[in-house]
């Protein structure tokens, strides 16, 4: 029962882990999508 319960916790804790990479990687993105064109714009 508690093998179970262990492999329930490691399995979400995977899944949501898997969703926050993505979160933080789409996040990451678009915060550097939009630092290049101001760079671009300063320089000139």
């Amino acid at each position: 029962m508690l093998a179970r319960r262990f492999t329930i916790v490691c399995l979400l804790m995977s899944l949501f882990g898997m969703l926050f990479a993505i979160l933080v990687a789409q996040a990451g993105h678009s915060v550097r999508s939009w630092e290049r064109p101001a760079a671009v714009f300063s320089a000139r």
